[in-house]
C-alpha cells in the first residue's frame, strides 16, 4: 500500500477511448447547464412580466432577480447534496454505472425544463425549478466519479494534462450552452427547445457508459495490493490534509466569482446595451470568448502546473493562485471599460478564471487516496457549491436590483482575490500530502 503513484509510467489499456467519451459526458454536461442562463432573460420575462414593466418598483425586479437566480440554485443545491451520495457509491460499485444513470436522468430532466406544465406562472415557475433540481442529481452521480477513472487509467505524470483536457468541456460546453440557447431561442422554435434538443444525445451518451469495462480503483498508484472499503475515520483524513482543505477553499471562492458571473453576465450585456458585433449577438459573442480563452487557459493552466512541478513542488497551486490573483482586477476593468474594448477584459478574465482548472482538479487526484478519491471530489463538490455558486446568483440579483449591476459584480469579483491566496497558501503543503497520500488507508 505504500507504492508510488509513478510506478506505472504507460495509460492503462482503453484510457483514450474513455477520455473521449467522458470529455464528450462532461461537453453536455456543461452545455445543459448553461442553456438556462442562455435563455435567463426570455423565461424571466415569460415568468415575472410585470418586473419588466417601466414602472416596475425596485422591490419587484430585485424579487424577480432573486428568483431566476434560485433556478440556478435549485440545480446546484441537488448536485451538491447528492455527490457525497453518489461518491460514497462509487467507492464501492461499478462507476461507469454510475455515470450511465446520471446522463441518463439530468439529460430527460433537461427536456422536461422546456415543458409547459400548466397556464398558472406559479406553476411553471416550480416546476422549472423541480425539473432543475433532478439535472443536478443527475450531474451529481457523474460529476465526483468521472475524475477517478481518469486517475485509475492515467499515471500521475500525465494527470495535469489529461484532467487539463477532460475539463475542457467546463468553458467549451459553456460556451455552446450559451451560443445554443441564444440560436435557438431567437428561431422559430423558441427558447423551450434549447431545453428538448439536448435529450437524445444524452440517451446515446448513457448507453454508450452502461457498455464500458470498469478499470480497477487505485490501480496506478497500488498496483497489485489489496484494497479495502474506506470506513469514516479514512475520509475524516482529508479534513487533516491541508492541501485539500486549501484547494477547496479556494475552489470555493472561485465558484463563488464564476457561477454568479456566469449566470447573470446575458442580462448585464443586455443592460449595458452592447450592439450586435456584425451578424452575432452580444450573448453569442460572450460564448465564444468564453471557448476560445477556457480552451487555451484550460490546456495551458495543465501544461504549466506539469512542466513547473519537476522544478516547484507546490506548482498546481502556485499558477492557480497566480492567474486569480491578476483575474480580479481584470473583471473591474471589464465593467468600466465601454464596449467594444470591454471585450478585451472580458477575455483576460475568463482566460484568468479557468486557468486553474485542471491543477486544482489534479490536486484533489494527488491529495487523496484512490480508495476515498471518489468521496474526496464528492465532499468537494458539496463545499465549493454550498459556500460558491448556490449563494452567488440570488445575491447578486437581489444587489443587482437594489444597487444595481455593477455593484453586484463588483463585490462578488472579491471572491476571486480570496481564492487566489488560498491557494498560495496551500503550495507549501502540495508536496508532503502528495507523498502521503497512498499511504493513507
Amino acid at each position: 500500500m505504500t507504492a508510488h503513484a509513478s510506478d506505472r509510467a504507460e495509460p492503462a489499456p482503453g484510457a483514450r477511448l474513455a477520455l473521449i467519451l467522458l470529455l464528450t459526458i462532461n461537453l453536455f454536461n456543461y452545455i445543459d447547464r448553461q442553456v438556462l442562463a442562455a435563455v435567463e432573460p426570455e423565461i424571466r420575462n415569460h415568468l415575472f412580466p410585470d418586473a419588466q414593466l417601466p414602472d416596475a418598483t425596485k422591490e419587484t425586479k430585485a424579487d424577480a432577480n432573486f428568483r431566476m437566480g434560485m433556478l440556478s440554485s435549485a440545480f446546484l443545491i441537488a448536485y451538491m447534496v447528492g455527490a457525497p451520495i453518489f461518491g460514497f457509491l462509487a467507492d464501492r460499485v461499478r462507476r461507469w454505472w454510475l455515470i450511465s444513470f446520471g446522463v441518463v436522468v439530468w439529460s430527460v430532466a433537461s427536456g422536461a425544463s422546456g415543458w409547459e406544465w400548466g397556464p398558472s406562472l406559479v406553476v411553471s415557475y416550480w416546476a422549472l425549478f423541480a425539473t432543475r433540481c433532478f439535472v443536478g442529481v443527475g450531474e451529481a452521480a457523474y460529476g465526483p466519479v468521472a475524475p477517478t477513472l481518469l486517475s485509475d487509467l492515467y499515471p500521475m505524470k500525465d494527470r495535469g494534462r489529461v484532467l487539463a483536457r477532460f475539463y475542457l468541456a467546463i468553458p467549451v460546453g459553456g460556451a455552446l450552452g450559451y451560443t445554443f440557447g441564444e440560436i435557438v431561442s431567437n428561431s422559430a422554435l423558441g427558447w423551450r427547445w434549447a431545453f428538448f434538443l439536448v435529450v437524445p444525445p444524452g440517451l446515446l451518451l448513457g448507453l454508450w457508459s452502461f457498455l464500458m469495462p470498469e478499470p480497477r480503483a487505485g490501480s496506478t498508484e497500488l498496483g497489485e495490493a489489496p484494497v479495502r472499503n474506506a470506513g469514516l475515520r479514512d475520509y475524516l483524513t482529508l479534513f487533516q490534509t491541508p492541501s485539500y482543505v486549501l484547494n477547496t477553499l479556494g475552489m470555493s471562492a472561485m465558484t463563488f466569482a464564476i457561477g454568479g458571473l456566469a449566470f447573470w453576465m446575458p442580462d448585464y450585456l443586455e443592460w449595458r446595451q452592447v450592439e450586435d458585433v456584425g451578424p452575432l449577438g452580444p450573448r453569442t459573442v460572450f460564448g465564444g470568448i468564453t471557448a476560445l480563452a477556457g480552451l487555451l487557459a484550460t490546456l495551458a493552466g495543465g501544461i504549466a502546473g506539469d512542466w513547473l512541478r519537476p522544478r516547484y513542488s507546490g506548482s498546481y497551486f502556485l499558477v492557480s493562485g497566480i492567474a486569480m490573483l491578476l483575474g480580479f482586477p481584470m473583471i473591474l476593468l471589464m465593467l468600466y471599460t465601454p464596449f467594444p474594448y470591454a471585450w478585451i477584459f472580458v477575455f483576460l478574465a475568463v482566460f484568468c478564471l479557468f486557468f486553474n482548472t485542471g491543477p486544482t482538479n489534479t490536486i484533489l487526484a494527488n491529495v487523496t487516496h484512490p480508495c476515498v478519491r471518489a468521496s474526496g471530489f464528492a465532499l468537494n463538490i458539496l463545499i465549493i457549491h454550498t459556500l460558491g455558486d448556490v449563494p452567488s446568483p440570488p445575491l447578486m440579483g437581489f444587489i443587482a436590483g437594489y444597487a444595481g449591476r455593477n455593484t453586484s459584480f463588483t463585490v462578488v469579483s472579491f471572491a476571486v482575490l480570496v481564492g487566489g491566496l488560498f491557494w498560495l497558501w496551500g503550495a507549501r503543503y502540495l508536496e508532503r500530502d502528495t507523498r502521503l497520500a497512498p499511504t493513507r488507508l
